[in-house]
């Protein structure tokens, strides 16, 4: 078996290194093989990020410069001015077809504000009591667990909202019966008597409300595992300085740690916001089929009992029904679609440029 020496010249004794050449090369040849897979998934991702984009811009395009065909048989033209002013979103139904993008970003910011008044405060409290006073055997416990509650399909998200949190909010546990209009009980065909849930709130089968809460649900393992994680990144240094100075360990927790960890503490926040506005199954469950009726009532969209459309939800509503393929139904789809990637891509910038402005470095 040939070998190879190899002489190390450091300004001590020279050292010679002895090894089989078929090793070299095989140890070489490996090397090469990582490097390429590196390339390959970089490049992968890029491609496909490429790949997204240029199919929403395509689509988009198509939607606002060609007549497109809706299902009735009607040519149809959609100005961008219209897409980006309208208030009223009725693609579907009716003779006359209105394409404002507004009420489907109301739906849209409806749930998620929900979702992260819930999930955010509850979320960052729960990382501080896991940081800062949680027991390391309960952590080590607790925060698996929340982990796991990340890993829940959101599917049982939506249907936990349509059968536990909807029917909560109803006063579903509390029945009263029907009653016929001269206040006589109303009964079936049985004779037994009709009831229906009391709801004094007066909520809808379908809300915003219920579809909210269980995306701030879903969101908060998000929000409390990173900021945790956030904040016992920060220097025990700081915590003893601020202890010397007799601060107590809520002042220890709120005014010294929670700030030195705030750049990660709003990272998780925004990927927890995208996460929210980016949800499909809970809202398409839970929230219902209807846009926001903006221009008939502006307030609507701060009522929470009604139901609500978001981006997402339409986009559900359009693959599952039955739309010609390259009919406006199916293009407006992909430019709500392209709407959304442009509000998480906003977002994400948003956030690049906060974390470099509260970012802190400590050696």
């Amino acid at each position: 078996m040939a070998t190879f020496s190899t002489t190390i010249n450091t300004g001590l004794p020279s050292v010679t290194r002895l090894g089989k050449e078929r090793s070299v090369r095989l140890r070489n040849l490996r090397e090469r093989l990582i490097l390429a897979a590196l390339i390959f998934c970089g490049f992968f991702t890029v491609a496909t990020t490429v790949t997204i984009i240029g199919i929403l811009g395509l689509h988009a395009w198509e939607f606002f410069t060609h007549e497109m065909v809706d299902a009735q048989g009607n040519i149809t033209r959609v100005s961008f001015l219209e897409f980006i002013t309208g208030l009223e979103w009725n693609p579907l139904l009716g003779a006359e077809k209105h394409f404002g993008i507004w009420p489907l970003i109301a739906g849209t910011g409806m749930v998620a504000t929900i979702a992260m008044i819930f999930a955010l405060p509850l979320g960052l409290i729960t990382a501080i009591w896991l940081s800062e006073y949680a027991n390391p055997k309960v952590r080590a416990v607790i925060k698996p667990v929340l982990e796991i509650i990340a890993g829940i399909p959101t599917v049982v998200f939506g249907f936990f909202a349509l059968t536990i949190i909807t029917p909560t909010l109803r006063f579903a546990f509390w029945q009263v019966p029907l009653t016929n209009p001269d206040g006589s009980p109303m009964l079936d065909s049985n004779g037994n008597v009709l009831t229906e849930p009391l709801n004094p709130l007066n909520f809808g089968t379908y809300n915003a409300l219920a579809a909210g809460l269980a995306v701030g649900i879903m969101c908060i393992p998000i929000v409390t595992s990173l900021s945790e994680d956030a904040l016992r990144a920060v220097p025990r240094a700081l915590r003893e300085g601020a202890y010397g100075l007799g601060s107590s360990k809520f002042e220890t927790s709120v005014k010294v740690v929670v700030p030195a960890a705030l750049s990660g503490i709003i990272a998780a926040f925004l990927l927890a916001i995208a996460r929210a506005v980016g949800e499909t199954m809970i809202v398409a469950l839970a929230a219902g089929a209807t846009p926001v009726r903006l221009f008939e009532d502006p307030a609507a969209i701060l009522d929470p009992r009604t139901q609500v459309q978001p981006m997402t939800g339409f986009m559900v509503q359009i693959f599952l029904g039955d739309v010609a393929h390259g009919g406006v139904e199916y293009l407006s789809c992909y430019t709500v679609a392209a709407t959304l990637f442009i509000i998480t891509f906003l977002l994400t910038l948003i956030g690049g440029v906060i974390r470099r402005r509260f970012r802190q470095a400590y050696d």
